[in-house]
């Protein structure tokens, strides 16, 4: 059986009792002591250093993964990126928020008016880095598609350390790897499997190594084909493809229902003569996976956790 050497590597400490929703942040649990007030804590991020102070108050969240892996800690923040939340993050919608642009697009004044004490960016909010560096200690928790789990491992114990969420995050990553392990185990026997994403009435592929490759490389899914161009949105394919291809699993993505744009949703587009002669089609083994964790958040706690389930689900 094969399991992620990411994970595998790190020794796990399930502490008894411990849940996921602890207190917010500032508010030590009873698997947590308080960080002493001036204790500042080197971070290492994809684009250097940063000095952080330990369990800071302030907190503006530029990264939906991140934003994920917080809530689900139950650490408070200050502000979010707002537009386009999944529904089991809307709360952060409310006033009581503030409103701190779009990952794209942040809105600089209104960060730097709320005196940050950290800004968290990733993927799609990187490139401001510069600028919000300027106005408060800021790190930057990009993911990296070629170590999925690994990059999303560090990506979480990093937080669980600036915190004070260590315990919560063992046992989350613990349950994680539980998950990854049945998972591999339905995998093993389940034949072979491609992953596309709809968009505009195209499809896309993706193989081992690209932005849904762990689906492959951690999640042990055989690759229906492996030289798959490893772009961010896919490598563009036909229908012919898809059959000739032949995959006996095919998960699907619907980009458009993610952004709420295009007309026609994934099954319309799949629905023709060419893919309905695939094995995946014919035998009833096409799995339309929930584009917000995938598309739209990427990583994160919960997220990470659903789409192991959905593709042990689909398999099962």
């Amino acid at each position: 059986m094969r399991t992620s050497r990411a994970l595998i590597a790190t020794s796990f400490t399930l502490a008894a009792g411990v849940a996921l929703a602890g207190c917010a942040s500032g508010t030590p649990g009873a698997s947590e002591s308080p960080a002493p007030e001036d204790e500042i804590l080197t971070i290492e991020h994809a684009q250097g250093q940063t000095e952080v102070a330990a369990d800071p108050e302030t907190v503006i969240v530029l990264d939906l993964a991140s934003l994920d892996t917080l809530d689900a800690l139950g650490v408070d923040v200050t502000g979010v990126a707002k537009g386009n939340l999944p529904s089991y993050l809307d709360d952060y919608e409310g006033d009581e928020y503030l409103n701190a642009g779009t990952l794209f697009e942040p809105d600089f004044a209104e960060i730097e008016a709320a005196s940050p004490d950290l800004i968290i960016v990733a993927n799609r909010s990187s490139e401001a880095y510069p600028e919000l560096a300027e106005i408060a200690p800021t790190i930057d928790l990009t993911l990296d598609w070629t170590d999925y789990l690994g990059s999303f491992e560090a990506n979480t114990r990093t937080l669980g350390e600036i915190f004070g969420k260590q315990d919560e995050v063992d046992a989350a990553l613990a349950e994680i790897e539980d998950k990854i392990a049945q998972t591999q185990d339905a995998a093993a026997d389940a034949g072979t499997g491609l992953i596309v994403l709809t968009s505009g009435g195209e499809v896309t592929a993706f193989g081992p190594g690209s932005r849904f490759g762990w689906l492959h490389d951690e999640l042990g899914v055989t690759p229906a084909i492996e030289d798959v161009e490893a772009a961010t949105h896919g490598d563009p394919v036909s229908f012919e493809f898809l059959l000739e291809t032949d995959p006996d699993w095919l998960f699907v993505i619907d980009r458009d229902a993610a952004t709420g744009e295009g007309t026609q949703s994934a099954e319309q587009i799949l629905d023709n003569e060419i893919v309905a002669q695939t094995t995946a089609w014919s035998a009833g083994q096409v799995v339309y996976l929930d584009p917000a964790p995938w598309y739209i958040v990427m990583s994160g706690l919960t997220s990470v956790g659903t789409m192991i389930d959905q593709i042990q689900g689909g398999l099962s």
